[in-house]
């Protein structure tokens, strides 16, 4: 264990080589990187490779520009004192890079990196952990409060439960990290296995890489030039997938993209491209730029009703939820002309012992971007708002059909024996807007293939088009299908499996 003052005098000089680093002549991007790897765990297993990662990953980001901060085997305080030296690091601009190899605990979807004094909790302690560890979202919060440009976070901290214990009952919560799906702009973030997933250290005994699975891969894939961060991860989850698929283990790298331009960090791609013979043109799968999703505005109130959009063959159904009890609802687009009142459902409001307003309107089909105005009327017999809604209608169509996506993945292909066996995907057709690329995979756990998808039409979204490909006909000794979908904002699901042993006779 490292003496307090070694830790201190290893911090001061990694703070004065990013200083002297920045005090270089001033560049278009300054690029700041800080990398932890925490292996001497004293309550919990200890890891063995976790400070090797962070040893391999400092010198493949030097490679590629970063004034580096490596970080060794922190306890809580450490951890804190490190990160400060990171904040003072970077400036308003700057590209950030977050490396975090070690052990990692979710707990009701929020994400813990745990230092190496963390305690050996039990069931009903996970206030300890919490309060013992770094919340992964708290680095993403602290490098949009210092207006980095880009912020690249990589966690390679899908491990086991390290609070498991013969005889006892564990802390609640999952070895492995949740999802982090709800990003700002100018967040990527990497996760070396997927949800409920563990990540491997090694592929076998006879395995002597120093690095984990992950890292050895993906420093690999950063230091190809010409690539960008979504090919760099897309690259790694594959090569990871494989790899891991040789142990018959499921392994699958994620990543969460919310990144406005391309990032290219070993050489532009005009570069690479101009060095090797030009491939063809990526399949388009959706004919749509990516775009954000819409976001509620910020009201000085906390009763400002907030709205969903459904988008269907008539148009759109735009419902609004109010808090307050409510006597009546009125809406106009924009911030001009008269009111309409929503009208009454045949119910009673047990609050009010009145007529439930109508909390719902429609928007014909080719309704276009515009604020929607909102007023109500509350028990009291007050006017409230109006209060300003934006509707995006890409945007919403969107977020309306990933909500569909999620909610029933189960029905993502079908099976059917008709002259043989053949595999339909007119569910994901219907649903294309949402998906930027789905991939498919034949009797393997890795999707392989891209399954070509029709573009989207705003006009008529769910309409399936004439000629489009819905099926394909199998091999009848398959016996599964794997599929996996990478959405608009650049995030991707789960991969699933489907038997084709649950197919139809029809």
């Amino acid at each position: 264990m490292r003496k307090d003052y070694s830790f201190r005098a290893a911090i001061a000089g990694a703070v004065a080589a990013l200083v002297l680093g920045l005090a270089a002549p001033a560049q278009a991007e300054k690029r700041v990187a800080l990398v932890i790897g925490n292996n001497d765990y004293k309550y919990v297993p200890k890891l063995q490779k976790a400070v090797n990662d962070a040893r391999t990953m400092g010198d493949t980001l030097r490679q590629l520009g970063f004034a580096v901060m490596v970080a060794e085997n922190q306890n809580r305080l450490q951890f804190s004192e490190t990160l400060l030296a990171f904040d003072r690091a970077i400036e308003p601009g700057d590209t950030a890079f977050f490396f975090f190899a070690g052990h990692g605990f979710e707990i009701a979807g929020q994400n813990f990196l745990l230092p190496t004094d963390v305690p050996a909790a039990t069931e009903g302690q996970e206030e300890l952990v919490r309060d013992a560890s770094v919340l992964a979202d708290r680095i993403v919060e602290r490098l949009q409060n210092k207006k980095a440009r880009t912020s690249i976070l990589v966690f390679d901290a899908c491990r086991n439960n390290p609070f498991e214990r013969p005889g006892t009952r564990a802390v609640a919560g999952g070895g492995g990290l949740a999802p982090m799906t709800q990003l700002p702009e100018g967040v990527f973030s990497v996760f070396s296995a997927g949800p409920r997933q563990t990540a491997l250290d090694r592929l076998s005994n006879d395995d002597t890489n120093p690095n984990s699975v992950f890292t050895r891969s993906f420093a690999r894939q950063l230091l190809q030039p010409g690539m960008n961060l979504v090919q760099v991860a897309q690259q790694t989850r594959r090569t990871v997938s494989e790899m891991a698929e040789t142990v018959r283990h499921k392994q699958i790298p994620v990543y969460f993209d919310q990144m406005v331009d391309d990032v290219f960090l070993n050489g532009a791609k005009a570069a690479a491209d101009a060095a090797r013979p030009a491939d063809p043109p990526p399949q388009k799968i959706a004919a749509l730029p990516p775009v954000s999703v819409p976001r509620v505005p910020k009201e000085e109130t906390t009763n400002a009703p907030i709205a969903s959009f459904s988008r269907h063959n008539g148009g759109w159904t735009v419902t609004f939820s109010i808090i307050d009890p409510t006597l009546g609802i009125s809406w106009r687009m924009g911030d001009s002309g008269e009111f309409r009142e929503t009208g009454f459902l045949d119910a009673l409001d047990s609050r009010t012992r009145k007529r439930m307003p109508n909390p719902s309107i429609q928007l014909p089909p080719d309704a276009g971007p515009a604020t929607i105005e909102v007023r109500y009327v509350d028990a009291g017999g007050d006017t409230q708002g109006p209060f300003p809604i934006k509707f995006d209608p890409e945007a919403a169509l969107i977020r309306d059909q990933r909500k569909i996506l999620d909610m029933t993945a189960t029905s993502w292909l079908s099976f059917r024996e008709f002259n043989g066996l053949m595999v339909y995907w007119t569910h994901l057709v219907s649903y294309r807007c949402a998906i930027r690329e789905v991939r498919i995979g034949i009797d393997t756990a890795v999707p392989d293939k891209v399954l070509k998808m029709p573009p989207c039409d705003l006009r008529d979204p769910s309409a399936i088009p004439y000629k489009a490909e819905l099926y394909q006909r199998l091999p009848p000794t398959t016996q599964f299908m794997s599929v996996e979908l990478t959405y608009r904002d650049g995030s991707v699901s789960e991969i699933k499996s489907f038997r084709t042993a649950n197919r139809s006779n029809n």
